[in-house]
């Protein structure tokens, strides 16, 4: 059994388990969002959804979106959420300003593109809950492992998710099963991003490449230099709480 069989043969048991129908999924134009198409396709061919979700998105990677939706004869729906982030963005900003001389921080200086960005795959999660719900799929998840060692996806955004499918791959396993399962190729090989604001891309941000970032979870913290392990180790430990339950206080 190869690898994408045994993947697509768990999602269908967890399907069956959930009593759900089918899987629902962001197309990002990425290619984790394609391999997870793709085997959630080859576990519930008949009953999947992909949801395009362009949030003042770079058109590059809706056309990508689209061009894996073709190749797998994958059916779609387009939720524009502009709107909605401008929206709710705005109100947050206007009631964080009127109560400011009340607070005891500088709200206004605090990453503020930080908590805006992270409204979008907020806005996502909640539109692929909508479509879960109104058609009983279940949610399925993009993150890898390389991205979950590290916490890098936003909590009750893109985490918010019912199955990981390739949460157990590493970045370079995820693009080697890419080929294996015929993921266009233009997808395979662009650069990693959130598609939080233009420009960003997933290793500049983290600052080191998903090559050492392998080298370090496959050979061990001695293969890496000792800033790249140690700011690795320094991530993983501050995004605890991103893997784990909310925690109960004892009474």
């Amino acid at each position: 059994m190869t690898r994408a069989e045994k993947i697509s043969s768990w999602l269908k048991e967890r399907a069956a388990a959930a009593g759900a129908n089918g899987f629902v999924f962001g197309l990002s134009g990425g290619i984790d969002s394609a391999v997870v198409a793709r085997l959630c396709q080859m576990a519930t061919p008949e009953h999947v959804l992909g949801v395009l979700m362009p949030c003042y998105s770079q058109p590059q990677d809706e056309a990508d979106a689209r061009l894996v939706a073709d190749a797998f004869s994958i059916p779609t729906v387009r939720v524009d959420l502009s709107s909605t982030f401008d929206a709710l963005g705005g109100t947050l900003d206007d009631a964080l300003k009127a109560e400011q001389p009340k607070l005891a921080v500088n709200v206004v200086d605090i990453k503020q593109r930080l908590p805006r960005a992270n409204i979008k795959p907020r806005l996502r999660m909640t539109s692929l809950y909508y479509v879960a719900n109104a058609m009983n799929y279940v949610v399925a998840g993009t993150g890898n492992r390389s991205e979950i060692t590290l916490g890098y996806y936003t909590k009750y955004g893109d985490g918010g998710v019912d199955v990981l499918p390739i949460g157990a791959l590493l970045k370079s396993e995820v693009r080697a099963l890419a080929r294996e399962i015929g993921v266009p190729e233009p997808v395979i090989t662009k650069p990693p991003t959130a598609g939080l604001w233009p420009g960003q891309t997933d290793e500049a941000e983290m600052g080191f490449s998903y090559e050492m970032l392998e080298t370090y979870l496959s050979q061990g913290a001695s293969a890496v230099p000792a800033d790249v392990a140690a700011r690795i180790e320094q991530l993983n430990r501050v995004s605890d709480h991103k893997r784990a339950l909310p925690p109960i206080a004892p009474v």
